[in-house]
């Protein structure tokens, strides 16, 4: 008997707790990937075991721009021979993302290992590394400054973006449209021209089929 006032004020809370939301489980949210910066990225790849950097540029990127040093190649989109106008300017365009992508990777990653993202500018390592989300990997980062950086200047705001973008244009300002402004190369961080056959992309690796 003497229990019973400390159960239905027990219940009470309960019932309380739940009607307010804060006892009932919430929605589920689907998992997204970590936003982090390159600096972030390369401290990680230093201190925090099975963490790997995965760089999703295309092929030609990689060679002649340069890469991370030991970052893994696994381009998300490739170049094609088509010319035409992308965004603001003219360029050989990318073709769709690679079909392949996902099983590639997962034939080298564990579903449980840091995928560190990297592409130029942080747009196609978002896309990339949504995919692998989708696909179950449950540690991924989206290197949101890329190795390049995107155009300078650059803001998160559209129309910020758009006005100060207007005013270094018209103002001639050096450096403008140009990268290297953000990004792994602008954090002073190791990369190279060099390529090890160990982190390129697996496929390239197979003999030529006769």
């Amino acid at each position: 008997m003497t229990n019973r006032p400390f159960l239905i004020f027990g219940l009470a809370v309960f019932l309380g707790l739940s009607c307010c939301g804060l006892w009932a489980a919430g929605p589920v949210h689907a998992q997204e990937a970590k936003h982090i910066l390159s600096i972030e990225a390369y401290d990680m790849l230093n201190t925090v075991p099975e963490t790997y950097l995965i760089d999703v540029r295309t092929r030609a990127e990689y060679q002649f721009v340069g890469h991370p040093i030991g970052a893994h190649l696994f381009p998300y989109q490739f170049f094609t021979r088509r010319f035409g106008k992308a965004g603001e300017a003219h360029a050989y365009l990318l073709s769709g993302k690679n079909k392949d992508f996902v099983a590639e990777i997962s034939k080298v990653f564990k579903k449980t290992d840091n995928l560190l993202l990297i592409c130029r500018d942080g747009r196609r390592s978002a896309l990339a590394a949504k995919e692998l989300i989708e696909a179950g990997f449950k540690n991924v980062y989206d290197v949101v400054d890329g190795f390049e950086g995107p155009p300078f200047p650059n803001f998160q705001d559209s129309n910020r973006h758009k006005f100060y973008r207007q005013l270094a244009k018209r103002n001639k300002v050096y450096g403008f449209n140009k990268r290297r402004r953000y990004g792994w190369q602008w954090w002073g961080l190791p990369w190279s021209y060099e390529i090890n056959p160990k982190y390129v992309y697996p496929p390239d690796l197979a003999p030529a089929k006769k």
